[in-house]
């Protein structure tokens, strides 16, 4: 996974300046066309799943009250798991993205959704759709790489603590929610310095993360098996076991769509006055997807389509099915390697990944020598600020 400005072969060395902006150009025509043709027939979509998330858990609470009967447990536990990762993948984490503000329903918009998890919906926004959308795979800039605890390039410096990686990594998929709180606080840099810790702004965003930790907890810890009487403990197991499950579950999707195995990193500096065309350039070769199902796609809040996803984050998620062919053929026409595979291979990908650069390079026979970069990222068209690009 070497940067991509240091691979002795460029997988962009036969694109042209010309043909990059043409790309940009060609993928702001998709992009428009769904623009075009947004309408009522996508607005049902976001409401008919709203709707069905909020029956399905409230029923799978409801099962629950009588949990300590196991058949009563398994179901309500499988429904309130399903339910959360619903609310999660294909409405939280769309509808913070401003996919449905065109809508104009106070309802519905990144303005005022607040999701069922531990990281505050503010932070969520600033850390994923600012950062991570805008900085997507530039090793140094990205923290979506490797969340700070992980290496992810072999040209990242090893060091004996990333031996455990693996381990961290499972730790973090199984309470990934509140790993995502953290990352989103800059938890490590800011308690790193006693200047830091005592900033009052990463003190007032600590509070109001405590605060929201404490309202979930309240509600899936206390008051929920509460409500239940004798079935207090099961009820409080389902619950936990409910939140894993969200929790595994959506770590495994991000892993398959940024780090399995084809997936190109970029140096910091190679995105200094990007163009237009060449950030979505680096969209399309900095993002994998899962094939699969229509399920399996809804599931995963369409961010099985990562690749188009990461090219249009604010055009509504139902559409990605729709102009997935499209940038496919966009992928061939320039030949370019179109990452996509089943959810086994590339959560296999990915951990395979995680495994080796877990390892110095040597040890696992990845030692590559240093080279100068022979083909830019850059084109050498006018520099377009990074206010006029695609917002995040």
């Amino acid at each position: 996974m070497t940067v991509i400005q240091k691979k002795p072969i460029s997988p962009i060395a036969h694109l042209t300046p010309e043909d990059i902006e043409q790309i940009g150009i060609e993928l702001d025509a998709i992009r428009q066309s769904v623009l075009d043709t947004r309408g009522a027939d996508d607005a049902a979509y976001i409401r008919k799943v709203i709707d069905l998330q909020r029956k399905l858990e409230l029923g799978s609470r409801a099962i629950l009250l009588v949990s300590l009967f196991p058949p009563a447990w398994f179901v309500g536990t499988a429904g309130l798991a399903v339910a959360k990762i619903i609310e999660n993948m294909e409405i939280g984490h769309n509808v913070m993205h401003g996919q449905w503000d065109w809508m104009r329903d106070p309802k519905i918009h990144s303005t005022t959704w607040e999701w069922d998890n531990a990281s505050p919906a503010e932070q969520w926004k600033h850390a994923h759709n600012e950062v991570h959308h805008t900085y997507t795979n530039v090793v140094g800039k990205d923290n979506d790489l490797g969340y700070g605890i992980m290496r992810v390039d072999e040209d990242q410096r090893w060091r004996p603590f990333y031996l455990a990686q693996p381990l961290w990594n499972f730790i973090n998929a199984c309470f990934f929610e509140y790993g995502i709180a953290a990352y989103d606080l800059e938890l490590g840099r800011n308690l790193a310095t006693k200047e830091r810790r005592s900033a009052p702004e990463f003190r007032a965003r600590a509070r109001q993360t405590l605060q929201k930790i404490r309202r979930q907890m309240t509600k899936d810890y206390v008051v929920h098996p509460l409500l239940s009487g004798p079935s207090f403990l099961s009820t409080l197991g389902a619950n936990a076991t409910a939140n894993v499950i969200r929790n595994l579950w959506t770590h495994s999707v991000i892993m398959c769509g940024h780090f399995p195995e084809g997936v190109q990193t970029f140096e910091r500096g190679s995105i200094e006055g990007e163009t237009r065309g060449e950030w979505y350039l680096r969209q399309m070769l900095g993002s994998a997807n899962v094939s699969g199902s229509t399920a399996l796609h809804f599931m995963t809040g369409n961010l099985s389509h990562q690749i188009e996803h990461h090219l249009f984050p604010d055009l509504p998620s139902n559409r990605y099915a729709e102009v997935a062919p499209k940038v496919r053929d966009l992928f061939d026409k320039y030949e370019l390697d179109y990452v996509t595979g089943s959810l086994p291979r590339q959560v296999a990908s990915a951990w395979r990944k995680v495994v080796r650069l877990s390892l110095p390079n040597n040890l696992v026979g990845d030692a590559r020598a240093r080279v100068q970069r022979t083909v830019p990222f850059r084109s050498r068209h006018a520099k377009v600020p990074v206010q006029q690009r695609m917002s995040a």
